[in-house]
């Protein structure tokens, strides 16, 4: 009689048991860093702190070409302008609020002029604008413009002479160091803030304006460097007419993105990306940390 085979015995572990898991790929999961990483640094600074350099001399004496800022994102509330590139995201304004004048901001400039753009707030909805002779008159009343020492800034890399200091402004210090020299005056706004603006001598089409009226839902905005700022005392490229500069025009509010905080940065540009030490020596240095 046949004697039944051997059966071997079955692990019921071994049945169960899981099948072994794939090996982590070091390449997909650096990806998946990265890109949370770059989610993240978009959402911070679309809506709390962005850094912006300053390229021109039109907010001079308090931000110089070269200076580096930070700037606060929630002060306004946030709009598509928030977002990089102005994605089409946020329907016009959400959690506005109305800047105060004197309040120096950072916004996207009218179509034409489709870049970030960096002003000082003088007029809210509602306000009459006009410059007399270098003054400004806020709703029919002249505002305080006190002659102060005049402001000089060293010629340098970011500030040579000629394209950024006519000839006529140009000087020497004590030492001998050239420099461009401007006449300067502290104004004082109704509200109490004070700042200092320069002023280049009589330029009509700069020193003597119409009465503005501040349209609803806008700003009007102004440089400190007066003789020398593309803002709203002239219309936005699209609405210039044969002859006329261009400038900013009114600026709508959902195209504030934030307020100016302090500066983290601020260079000469006189140093060489690779030549490392020329960065210290470029730096300038008091005026980091400057508040507004």
């Amino acid at each position: 009689m046949a004697q039944p085979e051997d059966i071997p015995a079955v692990d019921p572990a071994t049945t169960l048991a899981e099948p072994a898991p794939k090996p982590r790929s070091e390449t997909r999961d650096t990806i998946f860093f990265l890109v949370k990483l770059i989610i993240a640094v978009l959402i911070f600074r679309s809506f709390v702190i962005s850094p912006f350099n300053i390229p021109s001399q039109s907010m001079l004496p308090r931000l110089y070409i070269g200076d580096y800022l930070f700037v606060s994102k929630w002060n306004y509330g946030f709009s598509r302008w928030s977002l990089p590139f102005g994605m089409p995201l946020i329907p016009g304004r959400v959690f506005g609020r109305d800047p105060a004048r004197g309040d120096v901001v950072v916004f996207r400039g009218p179509p034409g002029e489709d870049h970030d753009v960096i002003k000082r707030v003088i007029g809210l909805p509602g306000d009459s604008i006009q410059v007399r002779h270098g003054q400004l008159i806020l709703n029919g009343t002249a505002i305080p413009r006190e002659r102060v020492a005049d402001f000089t800034v060293p010629i340098s890399p970011n500030y040579p002479a000629g394209s950024e200091c006519p000839a006529e402004f140009v000087d020497n210090d004590a030492k001998g160091t050239p420099i461009c020299r401007y006449m300067q005056f502290r104004e004082t706004l109704p509200n109490g803030k004070s700042y200092m603006v320069l002023d280049r001598g009589e330029m009509p089409d700069r020193d003597d304006t119409n009465v503005y009226s501040v349209p609803a839902g806008t700003v009007f905005v102004m440089g400190d460097n007066r003789d020398d700022s593309g803002d709203s005392r002239f219309p936005a490229p699209a609405d210039v007419m044969p002859g006329q500069q261009s400038g900013m025009g009114y600026i709508p509010m959902d195209r504030i993105e934030g307020k100016a905080v302090v500066t983290f940065f601020s260079t000469d540009g006189s140093a060489n990306w690779f030549l490392p030490w020329t960065w210290f020596s470029a730096a300038r240095w008091k005026r980091i940390g400057e508040g507004f």
